[in-house]
């Protein structure tokens, strides 16, 4: 003789009934899951930014050097007035500007032959040789360049062999460019072999029926389809270089922003002053954004 059990009674625990509040309202469920990152990035991101913004109208009191919290706009009306802060910017952007043209040159064919003639194997190891540089240490990268184009590096000794002993790319202009148009190479040619691998073959083929050739359908086809990646890749490579102030340091004597600023905070400890020089390339990467992003480069990211 068997008894039935009797079902329990009362009503279900607070984490049942969230769970099931949560399941009747998708909007609910949305907010929950990006309340802790949006968070974080309100208040570490957005709130250093408010901070550096506001700092960048205090002064440093000539007599005592401290910083006096009061509004002024001195340190613009020195950085506009003086010639050495914007030669520094105007070398900073324009620098900016080289490498990333430098490196959608070489990234393009690389990126190319990679997305369209490349397969298998040969695609995988292509893959491995544009992230392995990536795989080491930033600063192992820069000071082997440092070794290459230092007095007395491997490239000396080439232009020994070929007859051109006195030239020497050490610490120079050059040599800055060099170094940095290698460093975010990666970076411009990942996104344009992303580009190049979206576009159907059949669009190519296409145009072949049409009669078009290979540089009328790369004008006419390709290069108006890859534009959005070329211009997500041109993101990094201007933003990289734009806030570097390491590779300036070690490969040359020529200042960037970032030095001006380092120093200023850091050395004479003029916060203030540092904290409105930095704004200059927040706000030329705001104009760069609302560029790139007229060419598509949000979509292609």
């Amino acid at each position: 003789m068997t008894t039935a059990r009797a079902p329990l009674e009362g009503s279900p625990g607070i984490s049942r009934r969230l769970q099931t509040a949560l399941y009747r309202h998708r909007a609910a469920q949305i907010l929950l899951l990006l309340a802790p990152p949006v968070g974080w990035f309100g208040v570490i991101y957005l709130g250093s930014l408010a901070i550096l913004f506001v700092s960048a109208f205090w002064y440093l009191d000539p007599l005592t050097s401290a910083i006096r919290h009061d509004f002024t706009l001195a340190n613009f009306q020195l950085l506009l007035g003086s010639s050495v802060y914007r030669t520094v910017a105007l070398r900073t952007i324009g620098v900016a500007a080289i490498v990333t043209l430098l490196d959608i040159a070489l990234a393009f064919p690389i990126a190319f032959f990679m997305a369209r003639v490349a397969t298998g194997r040969l695609r995988a190891a292509l893959f491995a040789l544009v992230l392995l540089p990536l795989w080491t240490s930033y600063l192992v990268r820069v000071y082997a360049w440092r070794v290459i184009l230092g007095k007395g590096g491997p490239l000396d000794w080439f232009f020994g062999l070929i007859g051109l002993p006195d030239v020497s790319l050490g610490y120079s202009d050059l040599s800055m460019v060099i170094v940095f148009t290698y460093l975010w190479l990666p970076y411009m040619i990942l996104p344009i072999f992303a580009g190049l691998e979206r576009i159907p073959t059949s669009l190519l083929e296409a145009s072949a029926d049409l009669g078009a050739r290979s540089g009328m359908t790369f004008r006419r086809v390709v290069l108006p389809l890859v534009v959005p990646s070329v211009a997500a890749g041109s993101i990094f490579t201007f933003s990289l270089t734009l806030g570097d102030y390491i590779t300036p340091q070690l490969v040359s004597n020529t200042q960037f922003i970032g030095n001006v600023v380092y120093e200023s905070q850091g050395v004479v400890g003029n916060v203030p002053l540092a904290a409105a020089f930095a704004t200059v390339p927040v706000l030329v990467m705001g104009v760069f954004l609302l560029l790139m992003r007229r060419l598509g480069a949000f979509e292609a990211l």
